[in-house]
């Protein structure tokens, strides 16, 4: 079924997971909307205006010499026009259309902005191409190759880049006043261009000695004011709101507004950053790349707080260092952390180039701030970001008020809050196991059907992968299966999903999952690290899935059971993109290189089911794997058909993937 995320189905199903409180805020939202398309103010006038959150002397010299190659390497594509969004190849960038779609081809209409169909791909294009070149971060890169080679080249590209948006995109017209997560990125990158371009001649005619300037930046603090994420919508896209104002209420404090502007923001994100994140640490919407992103925009509000010398509460501080902690518990040998939930190559602040390690970078980050513990794995690349950042951020250990935080003394597997487990073993292996809940608030927007699913690495290489994301909007077919039950590594019964999706951000039913055991206990001598969970999503059926990695012979079993009537099943593994296969039966022999040398393993699959291998298939989507946003390969996926009978020993299925070497 395709669902129409405009039409008045969506409408109520999407309704029926708001609560009374946000039904009021969001009828207060459309009152002001109607109210904001004839009465737009002009920005209150500022004189003597002066940007003091500069970065402090001898910080740009720490940049690594390396890191500084890969920024100004970029930033000479860019030059150029070159560029690469969600798998498409751009070279306009040199004078950019700022409302095109270079997918489609389509421009998004003009007008009042909250009359924009932005969902609607035939009206607009692909919403995602076009918002993400006016978060201006490829402008972050430009201003960074500035301060660091100082060729006023970059930042005369950035200054008439900067210009050309600002006259294209008045307050409130056109589709980049539509999204409040939008702004609030923009904003932070407005911040983080000022300070880069901090001297050179022209920056302070570019922004507080420009009336257009200041007149989007009090715009664009005005919106995010008046209509914050709410209720089933407050997850990541809260952060990035609240994180762009604060940060522009402290760089650019120069309006009546700021002082409030600025304790509101502040407000939003200690509270949402407690309400985003379990104790353990890891984000709630359980999507990792989300978790990456929030632990970006924390890190740089907590920056711009301590540049300007406003005061934080102890807990932000405390939540970042627990993320970070978590972060470095769930990598695996190649710091690669989980493919969990949804993934949209999105970030808090870019001032690195192509090649710099996203997730090695969040880690020297934690290291420099929070000091990182005995137990993290070691981070030997460089970036750029790291050393902008802890020029600006405290320590931790200095911040007189911070609270005294026990942290873990070994290195955690098992996170019991949000339901994630990873057994390691010999070879470098790495399983991640999912028994958590199946997202966050009641939409949960970028969770996927895929509970009591694994994933599993060999020297970080994905031997049973997640396939990743692959689309949001315009290709219902695709988002439908990058986030359904058979795309993952876990069981299907009677061909639907565990959760019953509304939307493509909205689930209308979740499967609600328990963790019966995690035994992640140090296997280095031979042991056998042990999990076991269950589900309720079929209803009728109880799925209940154990695995069990076996160090001394690098085995790892995995035993599926469902509890109840006799139902059809199809029970999936879908493999990395580097991995061959050769299925004969219920056998499958796997092989791939990794560093130049050839590696084996065996994958023995359940000789009750019917077993078949696919590979690229569009009618429909199967064997597939997503990268990265908006870019697929073929991948081979093994499914094996059959039927389960709970009350005939007929319900239970053994799986045994056996590493050679």
């Amino acid at each position: 079924m395709t669902v129409n995320s405009g039409s008045p189905g969506w409408y109520l199903r999407r309704l029926s997971r708001m609560g009374p409180r946000e039904v009021a805020g969001r009828v207060g939202d459309a009152v002001r909307r109607r109210r904001w398309r004839s009465a737009r103010p002009d920005c209150p006038s500022v004189t003597g205006a002066r940007f003091t959150a500069v970065l402090p002397a001898g910080t740009i010299a720490a940049v690594s010499p390396d890191a500084a190659k890969r920024l100004i390497a970029e930033a000479d594509r860019l030059m150029c026009g070159h560029a690469e969004y969600f798998g498409v190849v751009r070279d306009d960038l040199a004078d950019p259309d700022w409302w095109c779609d270079p997918k489609t081809g389509r421009r998004a209409p003009w007008g009042y902005a909250f009359n924009v169909p932005y969902r609607n791909e035939d009206a607009v294009g692909d919403i995602k191409q076009i918002w993400e070149l006016s978060r201006h971060q490829y402008l972050t890169v430009l201003a960074a190759a500035y301060a660091i080679t100082g060729d006023e080249r970059y930042a005369e590209r950035v200054a008439a880049h900067l210009r050309s948006w600002w006259a294209a995109n008045p307050p409130l017209r056109g589709v980049h006043w539509i999204s409040g997560i939008e702004l609030g990125i923009r904003l932070l990158s407005w911040v983080w261009i000022r300070r880069l371009l901090d001297g050179w001649p022209g920056v302070a005619g570019l922004f507080e000695g420009n009336p257009v300037a200041l007149n989007q930046i009090w715009h664009h603090q005005r919106w995010l004011a008046a209509f914050p994420s709410r209720g089933s919508s407050a997850n990541n896209h809260v952060i990035a709101e609240a994180a762009g104002q604060f940060a522009a209420a402290c760089a650019f404090g120069w309006f009546p507004s700021s002082a409030r502007w600025r304790a509101g923001a502040l407000r939003s994100l200690e509270r949402q950053l407690r309400r985003n994140t379990f104790d353990s640490g890891l984000n709630r919407e359980l999507a990792t790349e989300y978790h990456g992103l929030v632990l970006e925009l924390g890190l740089a509000a907590v920056a711009e707080a301590d540049a300007a010398r406003v005061p934080v509460p102890a807990s932000i501080r405390l939540v970042l260092l627990r993320m970070t902690d978590a972060l470095a518990a769930v990598v695996d040998s190649r710091l690669r952390p989980p493919r969990q939930g949804d993934a949209d190559d999105g970030h808090g602040l870019v001032v690195d180039g192509t090649g710099t390690d996203r997730w090695a970078s969040l880690l020297a980050t934690g290291d420099a701030v929070f000091g990182r513990l005995a137990w993290w794995p070691e981070v030997t690349g460089t970036d750029v970001r790291t050393p902008l950042l802890a020029a600006l951020i405290r320590p931790y250990a200095k911040i007189a008020a911070a609270p005294v935080v026990t942290r873990p003394p070994s290195r955690p597997g098992h996170f019991a809050d949000a339901g994630l487990t990873v057994l390691r073993g010999p070879g470098e292996i790495w399983c991640r196991c999912d028994g958590g809940p199946h997202g966050f608030l009641s939409i949960a927007a970028h969770a996927h059907a895929d509970a009591l699913s694994v994933e599993v690495r060999h020297d970080g290489v994905d031997v049973l992968a997640d396939p990743g994301t692959f689309c949001y909007h315009g290709q219902p077919e695709w988002r439908r299966y990058f986030r359904s039950t058979l795309g993952h590594n876990t069981l299907q019964v009677d061909g639907g999903d565990q959760s019953v999706s509304g939307g493509p951000f909205l689930w209308t039913r979740h499967a609600r999952s328990r963790v019966l055991t995690a035994d992640t206990s140090d296997t280095s001598d031979g042991g056998t690290a042990r999990w076991c969970a269950e589900h309720d999503g079929y209803q009728r059926s109880v799925h209940r899935r154990r695995v069990e990695l076996a160090t001394a012979n690098q085995e790892l079993t995995v035993v599926d059971e469902v509890r109840g009537p006799r139902r059809d099943v199809r029970l999936a593994f879908h493999l990395g993109p580097a991995i061959a296969a050769d299925l004969a039966g219920n056998r499958a022999v796997l092989t791939w290189t990794r560093d130049g040398e050839g590696r084996s393993a065996v994958l023995d699959l359940p000789g009750q089911l019917s077993w078949r291998a696919h590979r690229g298939e569009t009618d429909p989507p199967l064997g597939w794997y997503s990268a990265g946003f908006g870019r697929k390969e073929p991948a081979t996926t093994l499914v094996g058909t059959g039927f389960a009978d709970g009350t005939a020993l007929l319900g239970e299925f053994t799986t045994v993937l056996r590493f050679h070497g």
